[in-house]
């Protein structure tokens, strides 16, 4: 963007939103991975009547905005995000045990909202299995209640997400399963052991990649010899090969390279070509080159 262009749309921003808006804010503090420059400008919006009345002002004024929840499967770039990020907080839940089967509806901050946009999975099932509804606010519809099968849900996928920019999701009900305390207590105490077990403890954005058909990213990186392998502060973890772990204050620009030397390596040795999981945000002009210069772990 120019910068003309910039310091106009950051003056619109600030005549529509006023002392709500903060300025030049480090969006690292924001992600899970810990690593992003600077947002022009970012607001905060604390419930979903707040988030669908400042997306529905955006669209009106025709300015472009960008949503963050709780900044995993997202890697914002050190040159930051040229525009209006928006951090959605918004978190009342509701339990309705009076129907059949019960239901949680749950309002949409990162973990929620995220997971709906992209059909997130784990562990033999996805959110198109318990998703009875998703209330989204459509750019030309306004207000809308989708049912599952409107989401057109496919592996990590949806309507949404590949049309994006023309809805938010809002808040989506869930259908819960009748259980006792004690087994349901057991079940979050096997699935949390099972995660510990598998997945790396710090800083990361999650799974780096999707599932090849057939096939697991997580496998082929490890069978490419890649666990361990580390470009400046980010590394390959070496308990699950598909989570690049943030361990001495990483740049996203470390996270670039090494997502494209990954990528290569698994090209040449199998024929695959992994495809992202997280969402690149921001400027990533970066050239394409091999980051290492002596042996496997670059510098």
């Amino acid at each position: 963007m120019a910068a003309n262009s910039a310091s106009s749309q950051l003056h619109r921003y600030r005549s529509l939103f006023g002392d709500r808006l903060q300025e030049n804010v480090t969006l690292a503090n924001y992600t899970t991975a810990r690593v992003g420059g600077k947002a022009d400008a970012l607001l905060i919006a604390h419930t979903t009547d707040e988030l669908a009345g400042t997306v529905h002002t955006l669209w009106e004024s025709d300015l472009s905005f960008y949503i963050l929840g709780a900044g995993s499967n997202v890697l914002v770039s050190d040159q930051g995000v040229r525009g209006l990020v928006i951090v959605n907080r918004a978190r009342n839940i509701r339990v309705d045990t009076h129907i059949n089967p019960p239901t949680v509806r749950a309002e949409s901050p990162g973990t929620v909202g995220g997971a709906v946009y992209g059909n997130a999975g784990a562990y033999g099932s996805d959110v198109q299995h318990d998703l009875v509804l998703a209330e989204i606010l459509h750019r030309s519809l306004g207000k809308q209640t989708w049912t599952c099968s409107q989401m057109e849900y496919g592996y990590r996928t949806s309507i949404l997400k590949r049309q994006p920019g023309q809805a938010i999701i809002l808040a989506a009900t869930f259908a819960l399963h009748h259980g006792s305390p004690e087994d349901v207590k057991a079940r979050m105490e096997s699935l949390s052991s099972q995660r510990r077990r598998t997945q790396p403890p710090g800083a990361s954005m999650g799974s780096m990649f999707k599932n090849p058909p057939g096939d697991y990213a997580g496998r082929l990186i490890e069978a490419a010899g890649l666990k361990g392998t580390r470009v400046g502060g980010v590394e390959i973890s070496t308990v699950h090969a598909n989570f690049f772990i943030n361990y001495e204050n990483a740049t996203a620009t470390d996270y670039y390279k090494l997502i494209q030397y990954t990528q290569e390596t698994v090209f040449q040795k199998f024929g695959i070509r992994l495809e992202l999981e997280v969402e690149l945000l921001g400027d990533w002009t970066i050239s394409s080159v091999n980051p290492f210069r002596n042996g496997k772990n670059g510098s």
